[in-house]
């Protein structure tokens, strides 16, 4: 049963840094070079969908490999697993304080009622979403190491 679960938490961990890579090195750069406004409502659209939906992902993530450590605390591989659980804290709380509250004001804004900043902020968001992006393939990156 350990062994579905380290899988299975290794798996779902995979997918969203995938997600999330994608994010930043794919459909960003696509949408920044969409013309007019295109890039700016897809942004938002894209904040109001993935909004919904990662903090689950991240919140179970987290609770998958904190379970996986406790489980497997006798077992090698154990204090990958809890470096791995540390880093997904780090980014839940990365993006609680840095990244929900640009997404947050960028999922409702159009053409017409975005503030001129607009860019900025949506740069600055891309800046914290790399670094939170490279703390997601390190805990990763861990959680792989364990299962060896």
């Amino acid at each position: 049963m350990l062994n579905a679960l380290e899988v299975f938490t290794t798996v779902t961990v995979g997918l969203m840094v995938g997600v999330e890579f994608s994010v930043a090195f794919v459909i960003n750069r696509i949408l920044d070079a969409l013309p007019e406004d295109s890039g700016q409502l897809g942004r938002a659209h894209g904040g109001r969908m993935l909004g919904a939906l990662m903090p689950f992902w991240y919140i179970g993530s987290l609770v998958l490999s904190a379970v996986w450590a406790v489980a497997g605390w006798h077992r090698p591989g154990a204090v990958l697993v809890v470096v791995a659980a540390g880093l997904l804290i780090l980014s839940v709380v990365m993006s609680l304080l840095l990244l929900v509250p640009i997404n947050n004001r960028g999922k409702t804004w159009t053409p017409e009622n975005r503030p001129e900043d607009w860019k900025e902020q949506m740069n600055r968001w891309d800046r914290y979403h790399y670094v939170r992006v490279a703390v997601l393939i390190a805990a990763f990156t861990c959680l792989v190491a364990a299962l060896v």
